[in-house]
């Protein structure tokens, strides 16, 4: 059995986005040589997340208006105040809250070197706390 890791990077461009991500998980998965196993894609952060759903703007988009409803800019968060270890005021509890919600890892089966996948799955990275340098995980377990 092969257990393959693949650190990939990302720059996010605004506070809150989805990026698609389909492709480059496809290609660490193609270029791991599994036939037949499982791969797992899972982000690093805490105010990030992992998610899967239709490929359109407009989905992506009601998924973010969803989660600005859910969790608003505005509100009584225990998240916002002074963090002596941090030394400066946390103020990203909607980030922490919206990265719980969408989850931190996604997993497909992989069966004769392909990914198993809807036709319209797409595999997310969702940044909740942006702009910033990002880093999520493909793990590849198979033969």
């Amino acid at each position: 059995m092969k257990s393959i890791l693949s650190r990939q990077g990302i720059e996010t461009a605004r506070d809150s986005e989805v990026i698609d991500i389909t492709d480059v998980v496809k290609s660490v998965v193609a270029e791991s040589g599994v036939q037949d196993g499982v791969v797992y894609v899972t982000t690093m952060h805490t105010t990030t997340g992992i998610m899967v759903n239709e490929g359109l703007t407009d989905v992506e988009d009601d998924i973010l208006s969803m989660l600005e409803r859910v969790s608003p800019e505005i509100g009584d968060y225990r998240h916002q105040r002074f963090l002596p270890s941090d030394g400066q005021m946390a103020v990203n509890s909607i980030s922490h809250q919206r990265s719980h919600l969408t989850g931190i890892q996604v997993v497909f089966p992989i069966v004769n070197g392909s990914m198993v996948m809807g036709g319209r799955q797409t595999i997310y990275f969702a940044e909740f706390d942006g702009p910033l340098y990002r880093e999520y995980v493909v793990h590849i377990l198979g033969v």
